[in-house]
């Protein structure tokens, strides 16, 4: 009879001390962090709508250097919204990566002043563009090589004044010219001088579709870009872009060179906001 009170002897005294259930408090995450920046849809795209974002990568799905696209840029209406639809998801299209830095640690720092930023300008990075944001509008400062001394030659160009891209707000209706001369200069590694001229309109805005992702307001932006070297004939393209509040650009279509139509259906790089 001794034996066989032991197990019960043995869980007693295993439970002695642990009568007491800790109290637990429910599960809790923390308040979620405010967006930065969030769409109103007000017909405008604001300075504080269009900020860079520092060391965060946007990714780009872009069309294969030597590869060109057809691209519908007028669009088509449904009653009286414009819709753009570019999302068609091609199979060989590359992934780009734009990721806005301060200027601080790049070789041609000491060109520019310090309040600019820098994004890609090819696809690849390996040309840079210097920007600087500010309530009025955005200006691109200059090109330069990634690379102090890259394989194909250095690139250092620097407009004097500054070229304006964007004017802020972006709304339907406007649209400027900005000139920037370039004086000692160096494109891959050879002396330059020369004027670039952006021709800018926004001229409409709606629906914009990408593979990924469909945006109900953006503005369309287009730009002539001429580029007269001191030596040499005057080259044009055309780029079609649509933007969006805290998006920024979603897609861009770049004509051949010379285009002579606005509205061109042959695009020698098209680009948009995905993965």
């Amino acid at each position: 009879m001794r034996a066989r009170l032991l197990p019960l002897l043995l869980l007693a005294t295993g439970c002695g001390d642990n009568l007491t259930v800790p109290v637990r408090e429910d599960y809790r995450t923390r308040d979620p962090e405010p967006l930065a920046c969030l769409p109103n849809l007000d017909a405008q795209i604001d300075s504080s709508e269009l900020q860079p974002a520092f060391g965060v990568d946007v990714r780009y799905l872009i069309s294969p250097d030597g590869t060109t696209r057809e691209v519908d840029v007028v669009g088509r209406q449904e009653g009286e919204l414009n819709i753009w639809d570019f999302s068609i998801d091609y199979a060989d299209d590359q992934v780009a990566t734009v990721t806005p830095t301060t200027i601080d640690d790049y070789w041609f720092a000491g060109s520019f002043p310090s309040d600019t930023f820098i994004t890609s300008f090819d696809g690849e990075g390996r040309t840079l563009s210097i920007n600087r944001y500010s309530e009025s509008g955005l200006e691109l400062l200059g090109l330069a090589s990634r690379d102090e001394n890259p394989s194909e030659g250095q690139t250092l160009l620097v407009y004097n004044p500054p070229i304006t891209v964007l004017r802020f707000p972006v709304q339907v209706g406007d649209n400027f010219v900005s000139q920037g001369d370039i004086v000692n200069g160096t494109l891959r590694g050879l002396p330059y001088a020369g004027t670039d001229t952006y021709e800018v309109s926004v001229d409409a805005r709606g629906e914009v579709r990408t593979p990924q992702l469909t945006f109900e307001e953006g503005h369309r932006v287009r730009t002539r870009v001429t580029v007269q070297p001191a030596v040499g004939q005057a080259v044009s393209t055309r780029q079609v872009s649509f933007f969006t509040e805290c998006f920024a650009e979603v897609v861009r279509a770049t004509s051949l060179t010379d285009e002579d139509n606005a509205d061109f259906t042959v695009a020698q790089q098209l680009r948009r906001l995905g993965f």
